[in-house]
């Protein structure tokens, strides 16, 4: 058996184990600043009006949209 091959191939195990953990704490990180932007997008999204209960006419329709 040769030593240097042994060697070799756990060292390109081991770095292809870290590459793959580097691979997934780079995509974590990029989910949570997406959903760090989502959740910004959504907080600016302006709220209705409220309906006037008073009104006859269009007090029961939605006209902001």
């Amino acid at each position: 058996m040769n030593v240097s091959s042994a060697t070799s191939a756990a060292s390109s195990a081991n770095l292809g184990s870290v590459q793959g953990q580097a691979s997934l704490l780079v995509f974590k990180k990029a989910l949570d600043l997406q959903e760090a932007n989502a959740l910004q997008l959504l907080q600016t999204i302006p709220q209705p009006a409220p309906l006037n209960p008073a009104a006859s006419v269009g007090g029961r329709i939605d006209t902001y949209a």
